[in-house]
């Protein structure tokens, strides 16, 4: 299981923090901030929002335009109609750490999360992975919960200690995760298959979604494996952070048997 942590000992913990203005976001990102989240007045215009733009597409940083009123919520500071949210944590990459859980002698256990969009979700998800030692947590570029402080709290300090991967693109996640010798299992109730049928003793990536939705259909299609949580109530449906929970714990228990 994992025996890395994606932070060294000592190093100071981040709160989310914001910058205001279009040089200061501009300063912000070249010195290798990550932002959580970027808010843009809608119209804005003139060169020095040119270089933004240009810096923002070279680092594949995506934004929200949103009208004045909203930026003027945020803060009464002179904002410029340019708003960044950094990240308390360093987003790292899949393609990095992959060869290195291979190199340790380990076998990965990893978690994707495909439209998880609540906070405390996000937390309590993160929790329970670390805990059990999962190797790094997955998620989308866009459509996921924002790592903040609610989500920091929930995991209770989870975040800072397993490695979250932000990708582009999960279908091309799980795709070199596929070529990469590792099985993709869909948590999902779109078949008869039991997730305790599942051989998680190999490489696996666990795909788990929102609990409205669930996974995508371009996950479903490229994964390996589909396993649905039996029911046996009226209510048909978990928490996605339980559901989580109960999958993430059949594969320790086969792994430690």
């Amino acid at each position: 299981m994992r025996n890395f942590q994606s932070r060294e000992r000592g190093e100071k913990r981040e709160s989310n923090q914001m910058v205001f203005g279009i040089r200061a976001v501009i300063e912000a990102i070249d010195s290798g901030k990550e932002i959580e989240s970027l808010f843009v007045q809608r119209g804005l215009s003139g060169s020095l929002f040119l270089e933004l733009k240009s810096l923002l597409k070279e680092h594949n940083v995506g934004y929200q335009q949103v009208p004045i009123e909203k930026l003027n919520r945020i803060t009464r500071k002179n904002h410029q109609g340019v708003i960044a949210v950094i990240s308390p944590i360093t987003y790292q990459r899949i393609e990095d750490l992959l060869p290195m859980i291979y190199e340790k002698g380990e076998i990965p256990l990893l978690l994707m999360l495909d439209g998880v969009t609540d906070v405390r979700n996000m937390g309590a998800i993160a929790r329970t992975a670390e805990c059990a030692g999962i190797h790094a947590i997955i998620v989308p570029r866009k459509g996921s919960a924002e790592i903040n402080p609610d989500a920091i709290k929930t995991s209770a300090g989870a975040l800072y200690k397993i490695p979250v991967c932000r990708e582009d693109a999960l279908g091309r996640t799980a795709r070199f995760l596929i070529e990469s010798g590792v099985q993709m299992v869909v948590s999902t109730e779109k078949t008869t298959d039991s997730v305790y049928d599942v051989d998680y003793t190999v490489p696996t990536c666990i795909v788990l979604g929102a609990e409205d939705v669930g996974v995508s259909d371009d996950l479903i299609r490229v994964s390996d494996k589909l396993a649905k949580i039996p029911m046996f109530g009226e209510i048909k449906s978990l928490n996605v952070s339980v559901s989580a929970g109960i999958v993430i714990y059949e594969a320790i228990r086969q792994r430690h048997q």
